[in-house]
């Protein structure tokens, strides 16, 4: 559905001794050449898949079904997927449906005779006020909780955790924090934070042309992007990122901004390098944890087809989900001076706290990686 965008953060003279515990992941042997990802000749070997893993550890599946969802089953895994597909699959379909519709309609009734806010390019419905913004907040996080209650996430872990940080006193109207910053792991991200505190995300632009899913991502007051565009396009998307963290910082009544600062999704083990979008405002920000614990089918969005993935989970009859909540991040000085900085050590705060190993590499080395596994997988 959407995707999120991108930022970093802040130095931890307490944390020294625990942020030297983080296992970081650097490699600086050449990428895979596109030669190689194209050939022919060579059959798929156990040799060149651990080669792959090794290289781009971040998006490795470790699950049951294997590199790509395509692994060999054993008999017991063929039997309860097959029992699944027949019973859990269509009934979970089923209902998933219904509550799309049922919210739909909800956000339809509520936007009837309104215009949408338009500025900047962009067009939303998250700036109305009065019951319509208080019945469209409250029905998306119920029922975005349903749509993951179906989807066979029964019980969530939520938790939050206290850091001994440096005691910096804030004036009692900038206890909001501007944006919510997460990892990112799966699409199921955006549902659980939908549930929690239903924020703006950035978007496709073709996402607001969408049956159904469109309006409801105007309800959401996405930020909507052309992601195939260039820099111009992109610094002007950033102007309003900035400007919505800033309001919604100041404002208690505008919604908050959601980003995933790592610009595309892991396995859930690794934390990828922030870009610096979220962090430009100067404003404090939200860090959450995401961790989705399995035994047989991984809910990480990683290396594997979107239609594949939606099968294998709705087949999966209970799936589990952790969130972690970090105390409100106050920038200092320093890090307000430089976003990269305010970036780098917010990263290294939710590596530290949720055991998560950094790593270099981020969605280029994605697209590399999945070129490479398809080629292998062609010539088998």
């Amino acid at each position: 559905m959407m995707k999120g965008m991108e930022s970093e953060l802040k130095d931890l003279n307490s944390k020294a001794a625990k942020s030297n515990a983080i296992k970081t992941v650097r490699d600086d042997r050449p990428l895979l050449k596109s030669d190689s990802v194209s050939s022919t000749t060579t059959a798929t070997t156990a040799a060149e898949l651990e080669e792959l893993e090794k290289k781009f550890a971040a998006y490795v599946r470790r699950d049951v079904y294997g590199t790509l969802g395509r692994g060999e089953l054993a008999a017991k895994e063929k039997l309860l997927l097959g029992f699944a597909l027949v019973t859990l699959l269509p009934i979970r379909v089923i209902l998933a449906a219904i509550v799309l519709v049922v919210y739909y309609v909800i956000c339809r009734v509520c936007t009837l005779f309104l215009s949408p806010n338009r500025e900047d390019e962009q067009e939303d419905y998250a700036h109305m006020g009065g019951w319509r913004r208080i019945v469209i907040v409250r029905c998306g996080k119920a029922l975005s909780r349903v749509m993951l209650f179906v989807f066979g996430f029964y019980w969530i872990s939520e938790s939050t955790t206290s850091i001994n940080q440096e005691v910096k006193p804030q004036p009692e109207k900038t206890k909001r924090p501007g944006v919510i910053i997460s990892n990112h792991v799966s699409y199921l991200d955006i549902l659980y934070h939908m549930s929690s505190s239903f924020p703006s995300f950035v978007a496709k632009r073709s996402v607001a042309k969408l049956p159904l899913v469109g309006l409801i991502s105007k309800c959401l007051g996405c930020i909507y992007v052309q992601r195939e565009s260039k820099s111009s396009d992109f610094k002007g998307v950033s102007a309003v990122v900035t400007e919505r963290i800033r309001e919604a910082h100041q404002n208690e009544s505008a919604p908050l901004m959601m980003l995933f600062p790592e610009g595309t999704t892991t396995n859930g083990d690794f934390l990828l390098p922030f870009k610096t979008g979220g962090f430009l405002a100067k404003a404090p920000i939200l860090p959450v944890i995401l961790k989705y614990h399995y035994q047989r089918f991984s809910p990480a969005w990683d290396s594997i087809s979107g239609v594949r993935h939606v099968i294998f989970l709705l087949c999966q009859f209970v799936n589990n989900m952790e969130a972690i909540q970090l105390p409100i991040y106050y920038p200092s000085q320093q890090e307000m001076d430089n976003p990269k900085l305010y970036a780098d050590n917010v990263r290294r705060l939710m590596a530290t706290e949720g055991n998560l190993t950094l790593s270099d590499i981020g969605l280029a080395e994605k697209r590399i990686y999945h070129a490479a596994l398809n080629g292998l997988f062609s010539q088998g």
